[in-house]
C-alpha cells in the first residue's frame, strides 16, 4: 500500500519504490544469509520488517557490517536501540522498554500486589519481563512477583503453564505472547477459569487485531491489553483512512505488523526526501529528530524519531475488552482507553547512553 502510494504521486525524488519479499522463518543464521544476499546480490539500498526481535539482532548485526540502514517495523526488545545499538538501526514502532513502562504506570495506580508473568523464552519474552520488573520497582515497590513461567515459541501445551498461574494465585497475569502463541494461550486458558479468576494483561501485543479475529465471541471480556496499532483507536481521519484502504485490499482489517510495514515504507521515502541523497550517513542525519505522521497518532500529536536510540516516541494507548460487533469477525474489541504519555515511557538520554554503555546479556532464539 505504502509503496503504492508513493509511486503514484512520483516516487522519491522521480524513483520508483521496488520492494522485495522474504520469510526469514524466525531462524537468525537462516535471516542473515538472506540480508546478505539482498545486500551484496540485489544491491538494495535498505533492510527493513523482521519479527522476531532474535532475527532482528542478527539483521541488525549485517545492517552494521555493510553500513546499510535497516528499519525495524515489528520485533520489539529494546535491546536494539540501547545495548547493541547501532548507527544504522531505526524503529518505527514500540520497544518492550516503551509498552512495559506504560504498563508500569498503568499498574501504579492500581490496587493489585501479586503478579505472574508468563512469556516466551527467547530475547522478546525475556526482555518485556526485564523492562517491567525494574520500572515497577520503582514506581510500586510494594508489587510481589508471585512467580514466571517461560514456554517456548510456538509452544503446542500451556496447560502446565496455566495450572503453575493459577496455583500461584496472582491479583495480575502478565502474558508477554505475540501472534499465533497468544491466540494458543487464551484459548488453552478458557476451560481453567483464568479469566474469571485473576486480572489477565498484555501490554506489547496481546492486544492485536488477530486475536478478536481468531477468538471471535470467545475472547475473554475485561482483559487489560494493548498492541502497536488499533483498528479502532484513535477515531482520526487518517486511522481511519488506513484502516478502510487495508480492508479494500486484503478484505480483512490490518495487524499491528501491516502498520508496522506501511510505516517503515513511509519512513524512508520520508527521510530520504529530506536527505536529498541515497547515501546510508545522508539517510541517518535526515532521520534523526524527524517528525513523521502515522495511522496511530493522535490528533495534534506527531510521532518523532529519537537521535539519541533512533526509537521512535508515541503515545501508549491501552484498553480492555469489551463487546463490539463492528469489525467481524471479531466480536470483542478494545474500549475504555487510557492514554500513557511519551514522556513516561521513554528513557532520557542520560539514562539511554548508561545503558548502553552497561550492556548486558542477550537471550537467545531457543
Amino acid at each position: 500500500m505504502a509503496a503504492e502510494e508513493i509511486n503514484r504521486t512520483g516516487g522519491i525524488d522521480g524513483r520508483e519504490v521496488r520492494l522485495l519479499f522474504v520469510d526469514d522463518r524466525s531462524e537468525p543464521t537462516y535471516a542473515v544469509k538472506v540480508a546478505r544476499r539482498y545486500v551484496v546480490e540485489d544491491r538494495v539500498d535498505f533492510l527493513m520488517g523482521v519479527v522476531s526481535s532474535a532475527v532482528a539482532l542478527a539483521v541488525s548485526a549485517v545492517s552494521r557490517y555493510f553500513g546499510i540502514p535497516f528499519v525495524g517495523t515489528d520485533h520489539a526488545s529494546a535491546r536494539l536501540s540501547l545495548e547493541d545499538f547501532q548507527p544504522y538501526y531505526f524503529r518505527v514502532t514500540n520497544d518492550t522498554q516503551q509498552s512495559m513502562r506504560a504498563g508500569a504506570v498503568y499498574l501504579s495506580s492500581r490496587p493489585w500486589e501479586r503478579l505472574f508473568y508468563i512469556g516466551p523464552d527467547y530475547e522478546y519474552g525475556h526482555r518485556q519481563y526485564q523492562d517491567l520488573r525494574e520500572h515497577l520497582s520503582v514506581l510500586r515497590p510494594d508489587v510481589q512477583i508471585v512467580g514466571t513461567a517461560w514456554p517456548k515459541l510456538y509452544e503446542a501445551d500451556y496447560q502446565p503453564y496455566v495450572e503453575a498461574v493459577l496455583a500461584a494465585r496472582p491479583d495480575v497475569v502478565i502474558h508477554g505472547f505475540w501472534g499465533g502463541d497468544t491466540i494458543a494461550f487464551l484459548e488453552q486458558s478458557l476451560p481453567s477459569r483464568l479469566f474469571e479468576r485473576t486480572h489477565v494483561m498484555s501490554f506489547d501485543a496481546g492486544g492485536n487485531y488477530e486475536a478478536f479475529e481468531a477468538l471471535g465471541s470467545r475472547m475473554p471480556l475485561g482483559m487489560t491489553l494493548s498492541c502497536r496499532h488499533h483498528v479502532n483507536f484513535p477515531d482520526t481521519i487518517a486511522n481511519r483512512a488506513f484502516v478502510e484502504s487495508f480492508w479494500r485490499r486484503a478484505h480483512r482489517f490490518p495487524s499491528y505488523a501491516a502498520h508496522g510495514a506501511y510505516v517503515g515504507v513511509q519512513f524512508i521515502a520520508t527521510a530520504l526526501r529530506r536527505a536529498n541523497s541515497l547515501e546510508p550517513d545522508d539517510f541517518v542525519a535526515a532521520a534523526e529528530g524527524m517528525e513523521l505522521a502515522t495511522p496511530r497518532d493522535r490528533e495534534g500529536v506527531t510521532s518523532v524519531m529519537r537521535a539519541v536510540d533512533h526509537q521512535i516516541s508515541q503515545e501508549m494507548f491501552i484498553g480492555i475488552t469489551e463487546a463490539c460487533p463492528l469489525y467481524p469477525p471479531a466480536q470483542v474489541m478494545l474500549g475504555s482507553w487510557e492514554v500513557i504519555g511519551a514522556h513516561l515511557t521513554l528513557p532520557s538520554e542520560e539514562e539511554v547512553l548508561r545503558l548502553r554503555s552497561q550492556g548486558g546479556k542477550s537471550f537467545g532464539h531457543p
